[in-house]
């Protein structure tokens, strides 16, 4: 079944009346019109996905191709070393994003900024930015980052939320990058270059020795 996410249906509707009184009164102005009007319909599609059953592996975030992994000190919620995970989502794949594990939300933060080229290097640090904390089997930090075509990020949970590993959390419009922070208890199984999926693809799976030492510190949460 094809469905929208609720962001584009206003848009969509507007384009589609636009695109049939166009069509009715000069039919040479309403191709134009009704190409976009496709164009939309695509950009906001939001098919349904299905994570894997795997109880510790974690899951893409974003549609997309990853352009980069790195490690970096995430002081805003997990506060120590962690492996980023970049997502950069073209005009082409689906914007809708959703949550790498099944935990609770705990921590939610919004920064204005750039609007820079969302591959680039410093759109992690400069660009307009939205932030969740989910706290599950581990903690995980997923960054909503606008890009240069980007207008708008959105972002549906608040704080105290239970989120479902898959869940959809937001959508940002229009080409964008999705960071995400994961502890170092995470091994990874992606590399530079792969296309992913959101809700589907497994970005790693946590160390089974690990696993008990990061209930405990949800515990403290």
């Amino acid at each position: 079944m094809f469905s929208l996410a609720p962001e584009g249906k206003r848009v969509i509707l507007a384009f589609f009346l636009l695109s049939m009184l166009l069509s009715l009164w000069f039919p040479w102005l309403s191709l134009p019109a009704w190409g976009f009007f496709v164009a939309l319909l695509y950009f906001f599609r939001d098919p349904e996905r299905f994570p894997p059953l795997e109880e510790r592996a974690v899951v893409s975030p974003a549609d997309g191709r990853i352009i980069d992994i790195s490690e970096a000190f995430e002081n805003k919620f997990l506060k120590d070393r962690a492996n980023r995970v970049s997502i950069f989502m073209s005009l082409f794949d689906v914007h809708v994003n959703r949550s790498p594990i099944e935990g609770k939300v705990l921590f939610r933060d919004y920064l204005r900024g750039a609007k820079r080229m969302a591959f680039g290097a410093k759109s992690s640090l400069d660009n307009e930015r939205s932030f969740v904390g989910i706290q599950g089997d581990i903690p995980v930090l997923l960054v909503q980052v606008a890009g240069f075509v980007a207008r708008r990020i959105v972002t549906y949970p608040k704080v105290g939320d239970f989120l479902k590993k898959g869940e959809r959390l937001g959508i940002i419009k229009f080409g964008s990058r999705v960071d995400l922070y994961l502890p170092t208890c995470v091994e990874l199984s992606v590399k530079v270059g792969d296309k992913v999926r959101a809700g589907e693809t497994v970005l790693g799976v946590i160390k089974k020795d690990e696993e008990g030492k990061m209930a405990e510190l949800s515990d403290e949460r």
